[in-house]
């Protein structure tokens, strides 16, 4: 048990640096929602909606795989970080040039009138450069990882979000108090701000980008312009399903908000994308803590797949990650009378976005299903049959594609939650089957069923019956916890007593 200590321990750091990094982005939520009308924050939405697309494509399933061929060629540590980090290089200068070059085309297709075609071309220059600089410090970040130096890697982080925060707060409420009060420089000021002008988050964006590449410098230096042909063909027949399978996750999460501003009437398609993405800033805590579990679990599982008790341990983890799921699951409802106001302008304008809260439940529940996903993929990473999840992932982009198509017409983003929640839990189901079939693992698939079911059926109870009293709902949470306490009080003994 001492092995899933320090797996503990490890997620604990991941889980801090990257919840206290989501908070104080998430405080900017209210601040966007507050200063920007939602027609506006729909832009901001569709902009980083494209860009986790990208993400994936210029990242090419290269962090799996330095994870993976690691534990594979402990032999060569060096050509593998080498091979990981030249690949990615070359993928993302060529998408830096073209980016460059046809700047014009993309934003004439992303703008909606000739009228926003000057801001969206900065847009597009901005994101460029911005995918670029984040895609050079994948497998930098990667080898913090693998070389279990989880504080220095949390450190980056918390240096890349205050950034991102501090130059956010300068640009949308320093300077604005600068010029209105006409303190010092504020002629200056007032000569080039635009008031409310979104590019201002997305500059933001780059500096911190910026910073985080300045900061990984003592990683890059370790890197050898030497390629290994053979190893890295080796490697490429890893990565691609991975990549492909990397594409249809990124569909699944982010086709919704992409469509939604091509699929509705044009005087309510920003609008919504604003509404959706606002409450699925709600969701953020699943998302995190889904973020951090894989941040430590994903180095863990390939360094462990070597030990006699693996399969054990991770049937272990992925139990009492599916209890944390559930506890956060039914937490998230119980206090969304609470969590509702990061989301609002103001008064005058709560109903504006309030009215997408009934998307939540579905939304939580399809990140939980996600994040069993993500714990069960472990099986065909390990077996090396990375063409298994992307079939799997193809299924889930199949069904998100085609729903969404369907459902956004005539349920607009509501549509959207309920597919965005079946194509997650297709995906966990069609998982598990055929992980028993290729890599078997002992999961207590009953108690796991169990806890959640009831965290379900605690979710409709809070949500829909009790129309979301947040001292019931709280209640039913305590109830939940204790339940569980008592059912797994000796294993949590064993867990985390037992050296």
């Amino acid at each position: 048990m001492s092995v899933l200590k320090k797996f503990l321990g490890q997620t604990a750091i991941y889980g801090l640096s990257t919840v206290l990094s989501r908070l104080f982005n998430f405080i900017l939520t209210p601040l966007f929602t507050r200063v920007y009308p939602s027609s506006v924050y729909g832009i901001f939405n569709k902009m980083y909606a494209w860009s986790s697309l990208i993400n994936a494509i210029l990242a090419f399933g290269m962090e799996s795989t330095y994870f993976r061929y690691l534990s594979k060629f402990e032999d060569k540590k060096r050509e593998v970080y080498n091979n990981s980090f030249l690949c990615i290089a070359l993928i993302s200068s060529l998408f830096l040039l073209t980016g460059l070059v046809f700047a014009n085309s993309i934003a004439g297709y992303l703008a909606r009138d000739v009228a926003q075609l000057d801001d969206y071309r900065n847009y597009v220059r901005f994101f460029v450069w911005i995918l670029f600089v984040d895609a050079i410090c994948v497998i930098p970040f990667a080898k913090l990882r693998a070389d279990e130096k989880a504080m220095r890697y949390s450190l980056v982080k918390f240096m890349n979000i205050g950034c991102f925060v501090g130059f956010n707060l300068v640009f949308i409420l320093v300077i604005p108090a600068v010029i209105k009060h006409n303190w010092a420089l504020a002629d200056w000021l007032n000569s080039w701000y635009r008031n409310t002008w979104v590019g201002y988050v997305f500059i933001s964006n780059l500096i911190a980008s910026v910073v985080t590449l300045l900061l990984l410098l003592p990683e890059l230096l370790k890197i050898e312009l030497k390629f290994d042909k053979e190893l890295f063909s080796k490697m490429f027949s890893y990565s691609w399903p991975i990549l492909v399978a990397n594409l249809s996750f990124i569909v699944n999460e982010n086709l919704d908000k992409i469509v939604l501003g091509q699929l509705l009437p044009e005087q309510v398609a920003d609008t919504a994308v604003g509404v959706y993405g606002a409450v699925c800033k709600i969701a953020i805590f699943m998302s995190i803590f889904i973020t951090a579990f894989r941040l430590g679990a994903e180095p863990f599982f390939f360094s462990h797949a070597k030990n006699a008790n693996a399969k054990q341990t991770y049937a272990v983890i992925l139990q009492y990650f599916v209890v944390a799921l559930a506890v956060l699951f039914v937490a998230l409802i119980a206090n969304i009378e609470l969590l509702k106001y990061f989301i609002s302008r103001d008064k005058a304008h709560v109903a504006e976005y309030w009215v997408g809260l009934p998307a939540v439940p579905y939304l939580l529940f399809g990140y939980v299903c996600l994040g069993i996903y993500m714990n069960l993929s472990i099986w065909y990473r390990l077996s090396d049959q990375t063409r298994y999840g992307l079939y799997i992932s193809l299924v889930g982009a199949a069904i998100t594609v085609v729903l969404n198509f369907v459902l956004i017409p005539r349920y607009s983003y509501m549509g959207s939650a309920w597919v965005s929640m079946l194509a997650y839990f297709v995906m966990m189901v069609i998982s598990y089957v055929l992980g028993q079939k290729y890599y078997p693992i002992p999961y207590n698939l009953k108690r796991i069923l169990a806890y959640l079911s009831v965290s379900a059926v605690l979710v409709i109870l809070s949500f829909w019956v009790f129309h979301r009293n947040i001292y019931i709902g709280n209640l039913m949470l305590i109830a939940f916890v204790g339940g569980i306490a008592y059912f797994e009080k000796d294993q949590l003994k064993t867990l985390l007593f037992k050296k």
